[in-house]
């Protein structure tokens, strides 16, 4: 079969050049975005008077009934369409005849395949941003509850201070508000329209970019030809904000491991989402968020692929090109999985508030509370404090007990200080509710973050235009 190209050529492509040069095996997943800009083409070209209403009513209902027949999985997609650019161009002629063949009129696969492949991003851009949205629900729901559950708080994964388990969520929440914050600036960024900018200089048919831009919700049209069908940023902008999200999952899903391991034990994950092992018949494996963190690994592979793809390219289009979209696709599709499980595993998980309490009553976690205590009653330097109080960290592991477990009097042998009210200070609940700050680990302050970042959930749920969060319920 001719190629729709192939006026200039006098031989058939080679079937090996067919399965090089063909993209149809993966970007026929653009064929929603395809039809749609398709039949705002044709409108633009009734109204320029290139189509009559004749042709355009026989192009719009052959578009219709194409994408009918993709819907029902009844379309054929063949290698020698090359793209789903010509794959439906191709059946539309075999439909319609030649009103078909006038559709390309005032436009190039070049900006076809710009408009298709934003159209893809854009939309993906916000399905993400509305899942990490239910995700950040869910943690907060978890966090309310756990506003004075006392647990280590680390550095270094060691013991450092007391804080509430309801904080360290809310910790995770801030990452992924960054998230969303983020996606939606590359939203702005990238919601400009390519359709109409042709090869790479413009059309002579005075297209009304204008009308289309507005037609398929587009802020406006891109501004330069050139520049508008060789740039892939906003292919980069989703690959390098997906590949931030799921750094930020990776690091969730490393403390869901640790927390789950017998030496924490702060959390039991579900049955529903654990599996076991082919040898040891009492495991129960995290395999989750282990798999959480590794999907991140191909999500950095993806950004960075296409960043070496395009890095040595001139303006303008150039067919390496073609290499952008499989990688996108695979980290949207990562992202998506990865999100919808995360949140799955964090509402079914079990909460041992009684280990975390245990753990928290080793390693010292109220020695900075004593220095600060001797600052305060014996203004102290607070250096001074600091060297005295490692002595009295140092005595109590002689004992072999914790430093909120001395006594008045075992102090007082070390510091020589008087150490009226020290065990309040000691206290772990009190050390925790004495980080009173904006921004501290207090029950209060975790109150009031949770207070801020739903505030924040509700008013972005309003901007992105729903009433509630449509995916949350996960099956």
């Amino acid at each position: 079969m001719a190629k729709l190209w192939g006026g200039r050529f006098g031989k058939e492509s080679s079937s090996l050049l067919d399965r090089f040069n063909a993209s149809i095996g993966f970007d026929q997943q653009l064929w929603k975005y395809d039809i749609e800009g398709s039949k705002i083409h044709a409108k633009m070209l009734l109204s320029i008077g290139v189509l009559d209403d004749k042709e355009y009513a026989a192009i719009i209902s052959g578009l219709e009934r194409i994408a009918s027949q993709i819907e029902a999985g009844a379309f054929a997609f063949k290698i020698s369409d090359e793209d789903i650019h010509m794959s439906i161009e191709a059946a539309l002629t075999d439909l319609i005849g030649e009103a078909g063949k006038k559709l390309h009129t005032a436009r190039s696969r070049n900006d076809q395949v710009a408009l298709d492949f934003r159209m893809y991003v854009l939309e993906h851009n916000q399905i993400i941003r509305g899942k990490i949205l239910c995700l950040m629900e869910t943690i907060l729901e978890i966090a309310r509850l756990h506003t004075e559950t006392i647990m280590p708080g680390m550095t270094h994964l060691q013991h450092a201070q007391p804080i509430n388990f309801g904080f360290h969520l809310v910790a995770w929440c801030a990452n992924f508000k960054r998230d969303v914050e983020r996606l939606s600036a590359s939203y702005e960024r990238n919601n400009f329209l390519p359709l109409g900018v042709g090869a790479m200089a413009g059309t002579p048919y005075g297209n009304d970019r204008e009308m289309m831009a507005k037609a398929l919700g587009f802020q406006a049209p891109t501004l330069n030809a050139m520049d508008t069908v060789s740039e892939r940023d906003f292919a980069l902008d989703l690959l390098y904000d997906i590949a931030m999200l799921l750094m930020h999952i990776s690091r969730v899903a490393e403390e869901l491991v640790l927390w789950s391991s017998y030496e924490f034990k702060f959390i039991t994950l579900s049955d529903s989402y654990s599996t076991g092992s082919s040898i040891m018949p009492q495991k129960k494996n995290p395999d989750v968020p282990e798999l959480l963190r590794g999907k991140s690994g191909r999500t950095f592979g993806n950004l960075m692929a296409l960043l070496s793809v395009m890095k040595g390219l001139p303006l303008a289009y150039n067919k390496d090109t073609q290499e952008d979209k499989e990688g996108v696709f695979d980290s949207v599709n990562t992202a998506l999985i990865s999100l919808d499980i995360l949140q799955a595993v964090l509402s079914t998980m079990h909460i041992h508030p009684e280990n975390m309490l245990k753990m928290a009553k080793i390693g010292h976690l109220t020695a900075t509370d004593l220095a600060d205590f001797l600052v305060r009653k014996h203004k102290l330097p607070f250096r001074e404090a600091h060297h005295l109080t490692g002595k009295i960290v140092a005595f109590a592991e002689e004992k072999g007990i914790d430093i909120s477990e001395l006594e008045e009097e075992d102090i007082f042998k070390v510091a020589s200080l008087e150490m009226a009210g020290v065990k309040d200070v000691l206290d772990l609940k009190a050390s925790m509710n004495a980080r009173d700050s904006f921004g501290g680990t207090s029950s209060n302050q975790t109150a009031q973050q949770i207070a801020i970042l739903s505030k924040w959930l509700e008013k972005t749920r309003q901007l992105e235009g729903c009433k509630k969060l449509e995916g949350c319920e996960i099956g």
